[in-house]
């Protein structure tokens, strides 16, 4: 096999990959999981977004104010440590209740 055939082949396997990996991550996003996340919410009228000072934060609602705002603060450090961030320096940045 030359040089070039297997660097086709192997385009072509990558390409092969990257397209099931998207096949099954657009089935995984049908309208269960919105079902289950808009069920998740119902009765929740406040909000809250805590981000940290490097990586991901979170997005929390709740009942109460404070409810939302310890919720999104757990988020936060959860996200934040799998994104490599800094957990430690998560903050409440908004907090709000819908009228």
């Amino acid at each position: 096999m030359t040089g070039t055939t297997a660097c086709q082949c192997s385009s072509w396997v990558l390409l092969s990959l990257l397209a099931i990996n998207l096949v099954l991550t657009t089935g995984c996003s049908g309208k269960a999981a919105t079902a289950r996340y808009s069920a998740s919410n119902i009765g929740s009228n406040c909000y809250a977004k805590a981000l940290p000072t490097a990586g991901e934060g979170g997005l929390a609602w709740g009942s109460t104010l404070n409810m939302a705002r310890e919720k999104s603060l757990a988020n936060c450090i959860r996200y934040a440590g799998r994104s490599g961030g800094t957990p430690n320096t998560c903050e409440v940045v908004l907090a709000e209740c819908k009228k």
